[in-house]
């Protein structure tokens, strides 16, 4: 399997009395398909993945691979804090039917980095799944280093890196390992175009949960060295990115598919959009649409 494009990290929507919403779920993956998302993680941070029990878990995965039956791949957030536990977890998910496992970096612990090349290697060997590396230091504490990556690549069953530091200098230490069996991936929205156009495979995306159209476009014009108009829709963009930062990931994206009618709310410690944004939110809703519809006629 090799993954490239626009791949997305989706939220998780919940109804009002804060249980799983599953005909929510199903309107988001639907929306997902006819935008042109090329992969889904299902249980990754977007998707509040420390909020959910267990059985939350195998349910939002097994309806995730019956529903979208084969047509793009389903990848599962299985990152925990600990290699065992991340082992069972991604076991778990490939009875569930998962395609590969989105493996972040152990939160909290903060490992060295052997330790992070003992924990990977521990997981792959295992076997239950293709594994996807994911590095993003400001939710776990520790920074996968390149030179652990050289060390971890090549792995016959470690296919990829999610890349969320947003550095230019990251990325292309990173894609020097670039290679038929290991992809390169952004893990950030507002430079995966830079990213793209440097020789990245995609972008492991937040914002294509509301703009799977326009992440889509993103993603082909850049990955086909349309510089100019991958540019051009990248600044159209930038302002529907710079919203989905005002507070912690997942809060803004969930207020816009709020605002779209999928979902309704967050779990604690999570707290809904603070009112102060409230307009900027209806805003970027506005936007969203515009785009989505320019786009998906652009298709």
């Amino acid at each position: 399997m090799r993954l490239s494009g626009s791949i997305t990290a989706l939220a998780t929507p919940f109804d009002v009395a804060g249980e799983l919403d599953l005909d929510a779920w199903e309107r988001l993956l639907q929306q997902q398909l006819d935008g042109g998302t090329q992969a889904v993680v299902v249980a990754g941070s977007t998707g509040e993945a420390a909020a959910l029990y267990d059985a939350e878990f195998d349910l939002l995965l097994r309806s995730a691979v019956e529903f979208i039956a084969g047509r793009i791949p389903v990848l599962a957030g299985t990152g925990l804090s600990n290699t065992a536990k991340t082992i069972e977890q991604t076991r778990r998910a490939a009875v569930l039917g998962a395609d590969a496992a989105l493996i972040v970096s152990p939160p909290y612990v903060r490992p060295t980095q052997a330790g992070l090349i003992a924990h990977y290697l521990d997981i792959a060997d295992d076997g239950a799944l293709p594994v996807v590396l994911y590095n993003v230091p400001g939710r776990t504490g520790g920074d996968l280093l390149p030179e652990t990556v050289a060390e971890l690549c090549g792995h016959s069953r470690i296919i990829g890196i999610k890349e969320a530091r947003a550095e230019p200098e990251r990325m292309d230490a990173l894609l020097r390992f670039k290679a038929n069996d290991f992809a390169v991936l952004s893990g950030d929205d507002p430079t995966a175009c830079r990213a793209m156009l440097a020789g990245a495979d995609g972008v492991i995306s937040v914002a294509s949960n509301v703009l799977p159209a326009a992440m889509r476009r993103l993603c082909d014009l850049a990955r086909a060295g349309n510089a100019d108009a991958a540019r051009q829709l990248d600044a159209q963009l930038q302002p529907s990115f710079d919203f989905m930062g005002v507070e912690p990931n997942p809060i803004p994206i969930k207020a816009l598919l709020e605002l779209q009618g999928i979902g309704r709310g967050l779990r604690l410690p999570l707290l809904p959009l603070s009112k102060a944004y409230s307009d900027a939110a209806s805003s970027i809703a506005a936007t969203v649409r515009e785009l989505e519809s320019a786009c998906a006629h652009a298709a």
